[in-house]
């Protein structure tokens, strides 16, 4: 069986979605496929936006109506009469979120983490049910299966991590004979608690449930259909000459993820890895072109990989008493950003001072320092940018650091990484 995983931009409006079903119908092969189906476009953002009026207390009718309107925009083109049953559902969908913000309405300020994964968890939703509505009418047998009642997960909201034994269990019992009868089609970036709270996996965490359901299913491949053509050695908006890689190892795509490639989210790998499931990147834009595939294989040389994070802030901290850091101190900081869940993109440490590159995130940055402001002397940058470059070379060094003021610098055997304004 095959696992086929489109990202919002392969299903943003009627046209894309055409597409995404002459992709099943001519791609997908006979045998069993699941589909896992990411948010419309840019519809997480807009839910988020509506999310923060909510739970600010504001009127956030305006804004949830132009995402209403959005997506029944897709539906009038998709299905010309009205009594087609994807119209109930779909008000359905907007009425049961219109009751989850009027809730938060009234009670702002409270467990925000917990709230933001009740709304933006629609946003999957939504897209899933047109999706499988599409697909029917199209003659392709579908059904539609809630992934918040097979990915369980704990409560860590908004980067939920999953009970992989219960997981695999229960998607094992009841999915392998739904797929020899028709398509499913689910949600992706979306879990659920064993009370019945859903969860998200981290944004863009759509690759990652695809992985989690084809892991879980043995599935012969996983496919990503994404606006290139294929896993690129840099992205093609800020770069102006890149390189598509043919084949890749499983060790070299987790790395070049875990420092920000934005083609392949970075937990997506790993439970691919474990059973060998190779992972293809694929241009839905021309279904039929070579693309990517990740497995497990091996190359002498790679083209040097450049990738970029925005908005970084760079935090250093220094010893009051002028002492050396030390591993006590370390650890204190580490424990810090453990609890507040700041992620670091690069560490450096000297005698007396230990700098982290983090991506901002005020709030956490403001709480950060007034935990360990007692203990440490803290300073920071913010607005800035780290390039890492896999597989450098002293040409991609000068290409990347050329007129910008670099901040701080550190290279390994296989990686360069600089922190610039």
């Amino acid at each position: 069986m095959k696992v086929f995983k489109f990202g919002g931009a392969s299903v943003k409006d009627a046209s894309a979605l055409r597409n995404l079903a002459q992709i099943v119908a001519t791609q997908g092969g006979k045998q069993e496929l699941l589909l896992v189906v990411s948010a419309m476009g840019k519809t997480t953002n807009a839910l988020e936006q509506v999310y923060g009026l909510a739970f600010t207390g504001q009127d956030f009718s305006t804004a949830l109506d132009e995402s209403r309107q959005y997506h029944l925009s897709i539906v009038n083109e998709l299905f010309p009469k009205r009594e087609h049953p994807v119209y109930e559902r779909l008000e359905h969908l907007f009425s049961q979120l219109q009751q989850q913000l009027q809730s938060i309405q009234s009670r702002p300020h409270t467990q925000y983490d917990r709230n933001y994964d009740q709304v933006v968890s629609f946003g999957e939703l939504i897209s899933s049910v047109i999706v499988h509505y599409f697909l029917r009418e199209q003659g392709i047998a579908s059904a539609w299966v809630d992934s918040r009642k097979y990915i369980q997960t704990d409560n860590t909201w908004r980067e939920a991590r999953v009970d992989w034994a219960w997981t695999e269990r229960v998607i094992k019992r009841d999915l392998p004979d739904l797929l020899q009868e028709q398509i499913i089609v689910t949600q992706g970036f979306l879990g659920g608690t064993n009370n019945g709270l859903a969860t998200t996996l981290g944004r863009e965490g759509s690759d990652f449930s695809a992985a989690i359901f084809a892991y879980s299913l043995d599935a012969e491949g996983l496919y990503i259909w994404k606006d290139v053509a294929g896993l690129l050695n840099a992205d093609p908006k800020r770069f102006a000459h890149t390189v598509r890689y043919r084949e890749l190892d499983y060790q070299e795509t987790v790395e070049m993820a875990y420092y920000g490639a934005s083609v392949i989210h970075p937990k997506t790998i790993k439970p691919l890895a474990n059973k060998s499931i190779p992972l293809y990147v694929k241009s839905f834009l021309d279904p039929t072109a070579e693309g990517t595939k990740i497995c497990d294989c091996r190359f002498e040389k790679l083209s040097p990989a450049y990738i970029v994070k925005d908005n970084q802030c760079l935090v250093s901290f220094s010893a009051k008493d002028f002492t050396f850091i030390s591993e006590k101190n370390l650890g204190t900081i580490f424990n810090a950003l453990s609890e507040l869940r700041l992620k670091i993109n690069l560490m450096q440490n000297s005698a007396i001072s230990f700098s982290i590159c983090t991506d901002y995130n005020e709030k956490r940055l403001k709480q950060l320092i007034e935990t360990l402001q007692d203990q440490f002397s803290i300073h920071y940058n913010t607005e800035l940018q780290l390039f890492t470059i896999k597989n450098y070379d002293n040409e991609s060094i000068q290409e990347i650091t050329k007129d910008k003021e670099v901040l701080l610098e550190q290279r390994t055997r296989t990686t360069f990484q600089v922190v610039c304004r």
